[in-house]
């Protein structure tokens, strides 16, 4: 299938050297290129991310009667600052 795509000068050039000096068509590299990126990107065997877990341990966690609106001024209370919403 022909198409056309657009790529930086720099880019073809150097591409276009390498492809020379391995002996290979601009085509060819290319689409070896094309093939190197569909494989690892599709039989990718590496672990799926997962969040790991940020839980705060040890301290007083939520308490009763705590408000919302009150967690703002409690956060800036133990620096001496002071929040005004």
């Amino acid at each position: 299938m022909k198409t056309t795509v657009e790529i930086a000068d720099s880019l073809f050039e150097e591409a276009k050297a390498l492809a020379a000096k391995d002996g290979l068509s601009f085509r060819m590299l290319v689409e070896e290129g094309l093939r190197s990126v569909v494989a690892a990107r599709t039989n990718s065997t590496a672990k799926p991310f997962r969040l790991r877990d940020g839980s705060f341990k040890g301290g007083r966690g939520l308490q009763a009667g705590v408000k919302c609106k009150d967690l703002a001024a409690l956060a800036y209370e133990d620096e001496g600052g002071s929040f005004r919403p």
